[in-house]
């Protein structure tokens, strides 16, 4: 059976549906909401977890589906920071700036934007497709907040078991771009309870992080590698990984593998109290890059975009 992309509506919001029929696969994607993975499901069970649904995440919502974290991931210390000579004062009053709660900068600018624009949509015996661009100069707020012009191009896949986000980061004027970006994919094994979850994490080293969620700068050995999830909650930011790094939540006749295929070097687990969902989430450079990492922050150089790819793999049936 081949591959399909599908139209569909979600929520009032127009969607594109990636198909694997012989996998039973249905992965909807949301151009309008910042090319949002809003579903993901197997035979019908939800392997990701959806929120309120992607209205009320595009209203302003963080815990839903498979986003994208872009300038950057997770948090800034503060409402500033220096790149390169450019020094930024982020004003929520003019730009989509998003607050923690605490009153840090969280998960960038875009968050569900509308500027994204499908460039091709591909299906057939091998897989299905969709890619999409985004200018920054489409995006109000985004180049005040982060002033270095570029072009992102998000093509995600899907070929039977194994779903795949490839994000290229193009400058578009003559100065190189900062990469702090991520992905925040929200799991969830359905039917499962959260205790039973076997986890396997490619961990080396952990960041210590002040009350805020900032790195202090220091680190320590991994303290947890592998077992049930049990009560644990996790909060974690892992600058230093295994190679290959495959994070997996096991549970049911299967597993669901998040593999940080290139240009990921740094992770985060996240999971709250008796939440019933875990993010692996893959992190082009670590909290509050902009304003720390100085010279070894990436950087897309103009005319060398910088790529970026990490998969999904649906192994069996997780979940009950």
């Amino acid at each position: 059976m081949a591959h399909e992309v599908r139209d569909a509506t979600l929520d009032g919001h127009e969607a594109l549906v990636l198909c694997a029929p012989e996998r039973a696969l249905e992965a909807w994607l949301v151009p309008g909401a910042g090319m949002v993975c809003a579903r993901l499901t197997q035979d019908g069970r939800p392997l990701l977890h959806e929120g309120a649904g992607v209205s009320a995440w595009a209203a302003g919502g963080a815990t839903f589906g498979v986003p994208l974290l872009h300038p950057w991931a997770n948090r800034l210390e503060r409402l500033s920071y220096a790149v390169d000579g450019h020094h930024v004062l982020l004003d929520p009053e003019r730009m989509p700036v998003r607050d923690d709660g605490a009153g840090l900068a969280i998960h960038g600018l875009l968050h569900a934007s509308a500027a994204w624009r499908v460039a091709r949509r591909e299906a057939g015996p091998g897989g299905a497709l969709v890619a999409a661009r985004l200018e920054s100069g489409d995006v109000p707020g985004l180049e005040a907040g982060f002033p270095f012009p570029h072009e992102l191009e998000l093509v995600v896949s899907l070929a039977g078991d194994l779903l795949t986000w490839s994000l290229t980061l193009t400058a578009t004027a003559e100065r190189p771009v900062p990469v702090s970006f991520g992905f925040h994919p929200y799991l969830t094994l359905p039917g499962v309870p959260r205790e039973e979850w076997q986890l396997t994490l490619p961990v080396v080293r952990r960041a210590m992080l002040d009350a805020r969620g900032i790195p202090t700068g220091q680190t320590s050995p991994a303290p947890f590698r592998s077992g049930p999830l049990g009560e644990r909650s996790f909060d974690d930011l892992f600058p230093l990984l295994e190679e290959p790094a495959e994070f997996v939540v096991a549970g049911g006749d299967g597993a669901l593998r998040v593999r940080f295929e290139q240009g990921y070097p740094v992770g985060q687990v996240y999971t709250p109290p008796g939440g019933e969902f875990i993010c692996f989430e893959p992190m082009t450079a670590p909290t509050d890059a902009l304003r720390r990492a100085g010279r070894s922050l990436p950087r897309a150089a103009p005319g060398t975009p910088y790529t970026a790819r990490w998969s999904l793999l649906v192994d069996g049936r997780p979940g009950a």
